[in-house]
């Protein structure tokens, strides 16, 4: 019978000093807690050190993916929880991780089930639910990848298993303050696509953005979660107007430098 493992809950960090108390509260149990900060000028770093969090700084951005490489080097046990500071485990996923530190499988990734709260409501369609996210593995094994935005786990062909519980998202509490992630989320997608060669033409931006308003909308029962059902659908046809829209500015030198 195989030991049980232990576990470092792992995460990056930037003024998050009003969500930090209740994230780190909800993975307390945890053999250790990483935080690598980006450069908080809160009391981030307070917050974490008074709740038991071993912290440390990196204030050279290359990305989130890289960020999170750089978070994981400083984690010293066996098995790797990644979240954010805007996310909670539930006690019902914390049991079904016990579980698994309990009895580990081999070339096994976790995933867990998120619950994203848009505007006061837990979205169950939308595409936001169960919106599955890899993010309990073995530490030394698995990474995640270079991507400086929409970052995620290399996984290098393991099964994937899904766990039991969610994990709570607060995706979006406050309007403006999600509008101003999104739109920084968009900058990023679209530098690294032109960076990478990618181009998109003025037609590729209209077709995104009325596909994206339609699968959430319909193909994913937005309408199902009544008005932040609709208002979502509008928001993710915005951004995704912004990514394509970039895109193509910088590829016709348009964005000033």
């Amino acid at each position: 019978m195989s030991s049980r493992k232990s576990l470092s809950v792992v995460m990056i960090a930037k003024n998050e000093a009003e969500l930090l108390p209740d994230c780190l509260r909800s993975v307390a149990w945890a053999a250790e807690i990483i935080m690598l900060d980006s450069g908080s000028q809160d009391d981030s770093i307070a917050i974490a050190e008074s709740m038991g969090a071993k912290v440390f700084t990196h204030t050279d951005w290359q990305g989130f993916g890289k960020q999170r490489q750089l978070a994981q080097k400083h984690a010293s046990h066996d098995y790797i929880l990644m979240i954010d500071a805007d996310e909670r485990v539930t006690p019902e996923l914390r049991q079904s991780i016990e579980q698994v530190l309990t009895a580990p499988g081999n070339g096994i990734v976790y995933s867990c089930a998120r619950r994203n709260l848009f505007l006061g409501r837990f979205m169950r369609h939308s595409g936001w639910y169960p919106d599955r996210v890899n993010r309990l593995y073995a530490n030394y094994r698995y990474c995640y990848n270079d991507d400086l935005v929409h970052e995620s786990l290399n996984i290098d062909g393991a099964n994937v298993v899904a766990l039991s519980g969610d994990l709570l998202h607060l995706t979006c509490r406050d309007f403006f303050a999600f509008q101003r992630k999104q739109l920084r989320y968009a900058e990023e997608w679209a530098n690294q696509r032109h960076q990478a060669g990618k181009r998109c033409g003025y037609l590729s931006i209209l077709t995104h953005t009325f596909g994206a308003f339609c699968k959430t909308w319909l193909l994913r029962a937005g309408f199902l979660d009544g008005k932040q059902g609709l208002l979502l659908a509008v928001v993710n046809a915005q951004y995704t107007f912004n990514k394509y829209a970039a895109l193509w500015a910088l590829g016709r030198n348009y964005s000033e430098k």
